[in-house]
């Protein structure tokens, strides 16, 4: 981890930083006859965030020694996948948006001097925010109840396989992923809201059912299915293709299902998601 607004410890960004706001969106569109244009299409575009740094050194020893070590920490991206760029706010709050190093690191450092600035220009191919910890919904199954017992239970549409409620409050559709561990024979996950859904048959290869303690992981983006843990095998033909909708979760409340066929004891789904926002 690398604060950028450290002056004790010889960097601070100044403010000039560029490309933080709502993300970019291309438009395509049609001439209409009558004048004017049709849209036909709108597309959010990756994001190109521009952050100065400020640089300075005691010495050239020192200011040489400081550049090459932050410009190591950008450029390693390329190596070792996207950076997370984390904005804090006074309240606590912490959002962030994965990058890309693109350019900057280049001319030669302070050209002499003991201190110079460098524009970092940072590609993120998600243009929106996310939260720095995802969203968790655990369903089980859930054991029978008697109504004649003489102490009242409840039971929390969170902990038992059915129809409950998932809020995505952030500003933008957010994409679940979902961790289904067995036993069971099938299951069908249904966003009522939208009236999309996806049914998951784990015996698709003719390997039976799925076994009390195996779970399935399934990805909605990118899209993937990954078998039980042990054997990680790819199982996306384990899904009702060509109808199967890997759906995602629309801002606000979506009502979604869950049927569950040879459910019991240890029987779970998870669905984890992150929040998505606009700006930082």
């Amino acid at each position: 981890m690398w604060p950028l607004d450290v002056p004790e410890r010889g960097w601070f960004t100044p403010n000039q930083v560029s490309g933080l706001g709502a993300a970019p969106i291309g438009i395509v569109s049609d001439p209409h006859p009558r004048g004017g244009v049709r849209v036909r299409h709108i597309q959010p575009q990756a994001r190109v965030i521009n952050w100065p740094l400020v640089i300075r050194g005691t010495t050239a020893d020192g200011f040489q020694a400081l550049w090459r070590s932050l410009a190591r920490a950008f450029t390693q991206t390329r190596r070792r996948g996207p950076g997370r760029l984390q904005i804090a706010r006074p309240d606590g709050s912490v959002r962030e948006i994965r990058a890309y190093y693109q350019a900057g690191w280049d001319g030669e450092p302070g050209r002499g001097w003991i201190d110079d600035t460098v524009v970092i220009s940072l590609l993120c191919e998600d243009p929106y925010w996310r939260s720095t910890a995802p969203v968790r919904i655990r369903y089980e199954h859930g054991s029978p109840v008697s109504y004649l017992e003489p102490v009242h239970l409840t039971v929390s549409p969170a902990s038992v396989l059915g129809t409950t409620t998932a809020v995505n409050s952030g500003d933008v559709e957010a994409w679940p992923e979902w961790t289904i561990t067995g036993p069971a024979s099938a299951i069908t996950a249904t966003n009522v809201s939208s009236g999309e859904s996806f049914t998951l048959d784990p015996n698709w290869d003719g390997d039976g059912d799925l076994l009390s303690g195996q779970t399935v992981t399934i990805t909605t983006d990118p899209p993937a299915v990954r078998g039980p843990a042990g054997d990680g095998d790819i199982w996306t033909g384990a899904l009702n293709w060509p109808g199967a909708v890997l759906w995602g979760l629309q801002p606000g409340t979506s009502n979604i299902q869950f049927a569950v066929s040879g459910s019991a004891a240890g029987t779970s789904i998870e669905l984890a998601f992150d929040l998505r926002f606009e700006t930082p």
